[in-house]
């Protein structure tokens, strides 16, 4: 397989790696941005020169229909709004394939569409689930899209203890959208565009 030599080892270290971001202490956190039930933060990145964005905000919902949405497949991209294709090039077992999807432009389209190449693992975690990515660096381009990369990402959902029908998502991401576009515009839309996501996906719940 192009770029990926061993698919459990390298699921496992990706897993490995978003656990360490989840256990980062609560004072490394800056806040960047935050709504009534959503709360983004933000750190400088150790893989590249941005931010390790985090997200979290309850939803209503339970972990296996928050994640069918959430995780590679058809549900994506009827409620994504930033998503406009997804293809499956790849599948493994144990819930791993590799994915291509496209975006629409942001910030009245300073940042122009991107396109990303990314493998995908899915995995049981605390009572609930880990569905986490990382970019890979696929030969293929495609000449109409800038293509971007997703150092290690993912996203935490656990059934609230005292509320089976609530989750907590938690999410991490660190998007290098790559292309002449300043950094500081990345960080801010990148702070919008996970508040967006959290009311995209409850609406589609």
């Amino acid at each position: 397989m192009e770029g990926l030599p061993d698919a459990a080892a390298f699921a496992t270290k990706l897993k490995n790696t978003l656990i360490q971001y989840h256990s980062i202490e609560e004072d490394k956190w800056r806040v960047a941005k935050k709504t009534r039930g959503v709360t983004i933060w933000r750190k400088p990145s150790e893989e590249f020169n941005g931010y390790l964005f985090k997200a979290q905000g309850i939803i209503d919902g339970v972990v296996n229909d928050i994640m069918d949405h959430i995780r590679p497949g058809p549900c994506r991209l009827d409620w994504d709004s930033l998503m406009t294709s997804l293809d499956i090039l790849e599948n493994f077992e144990e819930n791993c394939c590799v994915m291509r999807y496209t975006t629409a432009g942001q910030l009245w389209n300073i940042i122009s569409p991107r396109e990303f190449v990314d493998f995908s693992y899915t995995v049981d975690y605390n009572g609930g689930l880990l569905s986490c990515g990382i970019s890979l660096d696929w030969s293929e381009k495609r000449a109409e899209f800038v293509r971007g990369y997703n150092h290690p990402c993912g996203w935490f959902c656990v059934p609230l203890k005292d509320n089976a029908n609530q989750s907590l998502l938690t999410g991490y991401i660190q998007t290098d959208l790559r292309g002449m576009i300043p950094q500081s515009a990345v960080d801010t839309a990148m702070a919008s565009t996970l508040i967006n996501f959290y009311g995209d996906l409850q609406k589609a719940l």
